[in-house]
């Protein structure tokens, strides 16, 4: 009995490692029954669950079977589109309905440059209190804190009037104050709008009516490019969200670019103690626009094109399933703005992404790099992972207790988030669809 329920428990675990939306490009063979253990995969048949279609085979021969055995026969997928495969045990029980996409190959240019980005939220972020001090008053007040105000609220409006820096929102409080007792905010809260009322009082120090609040409009650093498509110009970097550094909440975005940075110092990591990458913006200009700000990292477009010394060909990115446990690399810039190539291992590649991107752990194992840097550092996030000549992912954070290991995001999910493998236009394939 005891063996039976480990078999069951087996079963099911394997089944939940397969992904319910499987993409592929064309040209490619679809082995999903590599994402389970053999004696498994040979008691599923996969059936066309669209009906009707014509599967042809490697020798040109068309056929009405709109079945195959899960694991002795993986089919090539032919044309773009969306096929609905009904994945059944012994061919009779259903047990898992998988959508394949099949996309047209991608290729970018390999990323690795240093960045400086600078993002806008949309309103401003409460990042703390200030007491005012009136008059002989030496403990202080905070209007906003006593009004229900607190650290991470976005700040959208005072009195209607929207807001999008903290030097507007100072001037604001201080001219509406002098002709309203009480002002109205329009505040943002886990993405819920809420308003409060607010009396400014004159703070004696700075000569103006003050709410008693900290807050910033945005956020600035140095992090990695991670791709570049030359065709549509789009980009993806950092490989995950931007947040507040003081509440770690989500930066809402209304604008932001990014422009070319140089690294001038690195401070080591250590256990316990994250390093990072010292650097410096340059040029007067914009280098990309920022449009989105995800899970998966920044996304927009470069207004100029972009090369690679290390990499000057266009390189294919891999799908989910085509990352493997092994040795890769590991592009990043230690030092002014040159691109260099270091050794790192993908030690566990997990069954799905986690709803916060990481797909993958990587281990630095280039003494150089560990030499240099102590392992996985801030500002190497968006660092490309280069696995058989293919971008697999993007470095995005390092373990506290261990700087020599981190997480990574997959390229597939960066390409996606950047409207590259967009599934919005892939029909569904109701004809020939699957080569067998």
């Amino acid at each position: 009995m005891f063996l039976g329920a480990c078999i069951y428990s087996l079963f099911f675990h394997s089944l939940f490692s397969i992904p319910p939306i499987y993409r592929v490009n064309v040209g490619e063979q679809v082995s999903l029954g590599g994402c389970l253990p053999r004696r498994i995969s040979r008691q599923i048949i996969a059936y066309v669950s669209d009906g009707g279609q014509k599967l042809r085979w490697k020798s040109g021969d068309l056929t009405a079977q709109t079945f195959y055995p899960f694991l002795d026969k993986s089919p090539i997928a032919a044309i773009p589109g969306m096929i609905n495969l009904d994945l059944r045990l012994f061919g009779v029980v259903p047990i898992k309905r998988v959508t394949l996409q099949v996309v047209p190959p991608v290729k970018v240019i390999a990323g690795g440059h240093s960045i400086g980005v600078l993002l806008h939220a949309q309103g401003v972020i409460v990042v703390g209190y200030a007491n005012i001090h009136e008059a002989g008053d030496s403990v202080g007040f905070s209007p906003a804190r006593h009004a229900g105000i607190l650290p991470g609220d976005v700040i959208v409006s005072i009195e209607e009037k929207v807001v999008q820096s903290d030097s507007q929102v100072s001037f604001l409080i201080d001219q509406l104050a002098r002709k309203k007792d009480v002002l109205r905010f329009q505040v943002k809260r886990n993405g819920t709008l809420q308003e409060y009322r607010i009396k400014p009082i004159y703070c004696s120090e700075t000569k103006r009516y003050r709410v008693g609040l900290y807050v910033r409009d945005g956020a600035a650093g140095v992090g990695t490019l991670t791709f570049y498509e030359p065709n549509t110009k789009k980009y993806g970097a950092l490989g995950h969200v931007i947040t507040n550094s003081e509440t770690n909440k989500f930066l809402d975005l209304h604008d932001g670019k990014i422009v070319g940075a140089s690294v001038q110092g690195i401070q080591k990591g250590e256990r316990g103690k994250i390093g990072e990458k010292i650097g410096v913006f340059f040029g007067d200009g914009t280098t990309g626009s920022i449009e989105k700000n995800t899970v998966y990292g920044i996304f927009g477009r470069m207004k100029g094109s972009l090369s690679n010394p290390l990499f000057t060909k266009l390189m294919p990115v891999a799908m989910g399933h085509q990352i493997k446990k092994g040795k890769a690399k590991m592009l990043t810039v230690l030092k002014g703005e040159k691109i260099e190539a270091f050794d790192v291992e993908i030690q566990n590649v997990f069954s799905q992404p986690r709803p916060d991107g990481k797909a993958f752990i990587i281990k630095i194992t280039d003494p150089e790099l560990l030499n240099r840097t102590g392992g996985i550092i801030q500002g190497m996030s968006g660092s490309p992972i280069i696995q058989n000549g293919r971008l697999v992912g993007a470095v995005t954070h390092v373990f506290i207790n261990d700087p020599t290991r981190g997480y990574g995001v997959l390229a597939e999910s960066m390409l996606e988030e950047a409207g590259l493998l967009s599934a919005k236009g892939l029909r569904k394939v109701s004809g020939l669809s699957l080569l067998l």
